[in-house]
């Protein structure tokens, strides 16, 4: 070992220190995030949207294993769409009130990449069974397909949330001490960020 370059040791080194993760929020941003009523309705909004969701994919399920129960699983769908529509625009509302930017902002960027591919997929069930399109086996397999995005879309958003707990608690344990994390404020979070 000690015959190796000297030049070869500081990479190696290098390559094991992590820099920090840049945090979800600014103080500023976390500041508006605690203060705006579009986090509540976030907050409301995220877990009834779940909620029906797993109604919706039980009665999904029913129609495609026994054939029964069309019209209560295509109400359900829609039921889900126009949640899903209202939780996207007041998204839009919330991140930019918190981050002046209506969507893409680069702290929930590959979330909104998701929200809209799952947007896309329940709008085009929604189009295929106005306009007639395929059957309606077919259109409950584009809501199948959405559901499966938007199961995925549900695990990036509940990840982001316990990063925001964390860094919640950090700052807490923080302030505690005596010290100002110069990139933490407020309390710990619960879901959209909102305060617990």
């Amino acid at each position: 070992m000690s015959n190796l370059p000297v030049s070869l040791t500081p990479p190696v080194a290098a390559g094991r220190s992590k820099s920090p993760r840049k945090p979800l929020y600014t103080p500023e941003q976390r500041a508006r995030r605690d203060a705006t009523p579009w986090t509540m309705v976030q907050a409301i909004l995220a877990p009834l949207q779940f909620l029906v969701f797993l109604i919706s994919l039980g009665l999904v399920g029913y129609y495609l294993t026994t054939g029964k129960g069309y019209e209560a699983a295509t109400i359900s769908i829609l039921l889900k769409t126009f949640l899903l529509y209202t939780i996207m625009i007041t998204g839009s509302i919330w991140e930019k009130v918190v981050f002046d930017e209506w969507l893409f902002v680069e702290a929930f960027f590959w979330e909104d990449v998701f929200s809209m591919l799952v947007l896309a997929l329940q709008t085009l069930y929604v189009v295929a069974l106005f306009k007639g399109w395929w059957t309606p086996e077919q259109q409950i397999y584009i809501a199948v397909a959405a559901y499966g995005t938007y199961v995925i879309n549900a695990i990036q958003f509940l990840w982001k949330l316990r990063v925001a707990r964390l860094e919640g608690k950090k700052n807490d344990e923080s302030s505690q001490n005596g010290q100002l994390s110069p990139s933490l404020t407020t309390s710990g979070t619960n879901w959209a960020g909102q305060r617990s």
